[in-house]
């Protein structure tokens, strides 16, 4: 406990093993006198930040945790009857059918989200709990509530555990929960020892608590110097400070503390088990699976919104080059459709960022905790995204494509389909590869832009293919860009069969072949076919999600 910015939170996260790697840390962290690292099953995390999937409700994002979390031993319904139980505890049993809320969407209150926060953490029952800041947005009733189920947990089932949470400013029923209590003030330790005692020693020391006033507010007061001077004693916090520290390292409540810490490090104590039984990987991967396609579905920012927008341009695009036929003209038409349609659209897919962005907010929290491993949340991710891509991809592309009158035959329907759907995943797996890198979703937008930018410049259209700079811009750049595959890709498609008018010429030789305007005027690499630039572009995907994998792993 203590005022703002004493170091609660960083203490917490050294305890639990979570300090960036480049941090000085000194000192020993000894769990049962043992060195080991926490792992899944054996401790669990609750952070300040209430990081949860807005679109599903109280219900939803318990169970989905219970089916990632629990072991594959009990059934699913013991994992719902944990899930239930457990929500019920933390009093959210009135809400169990109420969406999270977020943006543009009402939802539950924030004291509420605290619970479900709490709820999810707790269902494996772990040996070790830490707790930042439980209380934030609850009223002083429902802090009790909750803390009381927390300090309950100690002993569920026979089983000692420990619990360590950091609060900001308890009510007095909340303080007496506690059993041991840590002072801090500006990273120095004020107090440490039994909670029932703190006040005893304040008062021992000149300070002590006033008639008929919470413990806890006096302590805080005391040692809270972001007010420096105190107008009812006169004295310097700073002062006070100081003398509380000195004090109590030539205390014997000190002198205790390092005697038991003493004990406890020579103690043959049992090491603190590997909790192993969890959900095992296939069902970790089908929960996370129906998981985001439900959030994904819900969220009108993650598809339909772009399904909207791309069926109003694939109106727009019909009407502007309604049925162009193969006169002479049509073959710039063509070629312009097709690259707007191999830039622009896949483009868009950008749109979707903002709601991947919470995503991974959410995986990163639950990967830290355990709840699963980095191939269960990519596999998880692109199967639950697939049936939306492939909607988003198939009518668009039927308005588009028979408005324009593009060569008629189901094959180049369903291939031009193909190369859509190929690209907007593609795209997404770029950007999911932006957003494990940049911090937020507006440097995240702009960063993704820019790549795009750059990689529909060398994509063989705005520049033909031989007039691009060798340096650089066409080996490597115009190979690496994927609108390279996708306009070569939609362009065999669309020309290879054809014959156009020409104009300039009479008789049996005024046709042009589509294979030479190809070659000729589009300067389209012939030596592989279609199917090429389709297979690079799906093995483009697998290449960009396992960097992506291997970006969050170097990352942890």
């Amino acid at each position: 406990m203590g005022p703002s910015g004493c170091g609660k939170s960083t203490l917490l996260d050294a305890l639990a093993g979570r300090l960036a790697t480049n941090t000085r840390q000194t000192g020993e962290i000894l769990i049962n006198g043992h060195k080991q690292e926490l792992s899944y099953g054996t401790s669990a995390y609750v952070t300040q930040d209430d990081t949860l999937l807005t679109t599903l409700t109280v219900k939803e994002a318990v169970y989905y945790s219970a089916q990632l979390q629990l072991p594959d031993t009990m059934s699913k319904q013991d994992k719902k009857q944990r899930a239930d139980s457990t929500i019920k505890e933390m009093g959210l049993q009135d809400a169990t059918n109420t969406r999270i809320g977020g943006w543009g969407v009402k939802g539950i209150s924030g004291g509420q989200k605290r619970r479900v926060s709490i709820c999810i953490e707790i269902l494996t029952h772990p040996s070790l709990l830490f707790l930042d800041e439980p209380t934030s947005g609850l009223d002083s009733a429902a802090s009790y509530y909750v803390m009381k189920r927390i300090a309950s947990l100690g002993k569920k089932d026979g089983i000692q555990r420990t619990i360590i949470t950091s609060i900001h400013q308890p009510s007095s029923e909340v303080f007496q929960l506690f059993d041991n209590l840590c002072l801090l003030s500006s990273g120095k330790t004020v107090y440490f020892g039994p909670a029932s005692a703190a006040s005893e020693f304040f008062s021992l020391n000149g300070f002590p608590c006033p008639p008929l006033q919470n413990p806890s507010d006096h302590l805080l007061k005391t040692i809270n110097k972001d007010f420096d001077q105190d107008t009812e004693t006169e004295s310097s916090t700073e002062e006070a400070i100081s003398i509380l520290v000195s004090s109590y390292k030539s205390s014997e409540i000190n002198k205790d503390v390092h005697n038991e810490v003493a004990l406890l490090s020579k103690k043959q104590m049992k090491s603190m088990d590997k909790n192993k039984g969890h959900a095992g990987f296939f069902n970790q991967c089908l929960a996370l699976i129906k998981r985001s396609s439900l959030n994904m579905f819900r969220d009108l920012g993650y598809y339909w919104l772009r399904l909207g927008i791309y069926i109003a341009l694939a109106l727009s695009l019909g009407t502007v080059f309604y049925d162009f036929g193969t006169s002479y003209a049509s073959i710039k038409d063509r070629g312009s459709l097709l690259s707007y349609i191999s830039g622009f659209l896949t483009f868009m897919s950008i749109g979707g960022f903002p709601s991947f962005v919470e995503d991974m907010k959410v995986f990163q929290r639950e990967r830290q905790n355990g709840h699963y491993g980095v191939v269960a949340y990519v596999i998880g991710n692109t199967f639950s995204s697939v049936p939306f891509i492939l909607v988003i991809s198939i009518i668009p592309t039927a308005i588009t494509y028979y408005l324009c009158g593009l060569q008629k035959g189901y094959e180049h329907f369903f291939f031009f389909a193909c190369v859509l759907f190929s690209s907007l995943l593609l795209v997404e797996s770029l950007m999911m590869i932006v957003s494990s890198i940049v911090p937020n979703f507006l440097m995240g937008i702009v960063t993704g832009v820019g790549i795009q930018g750059v990689m529909m410049l060398v994509g063989g259209f705005f520049k033909l293919p031989h007039d691009i700079p060798n340096i650089f811009w066409k080996y490597p750049f115009h190979y690496v860009a994927f609108h390279t595959y996708v306009t070569e890709g939609l362009f065999k498609n669309e020309y290879e069969g054809l014959r156009f008018d020409n104009p300039n010429v009479q008789g049996v030789n005024r046709y042009i072949t589509g294979e030479v305007v190809l070659t000729d005027i589009w300067q389209i690499d012939m030596n592989y076919s279609k199917y090429v630039d389709l297979a690079i572009l799906l093995g483009m995907i697998v290449l960009y999600r396992v960097l992506f994998l291997f970006i969050i792993k170097g990352r942890e």
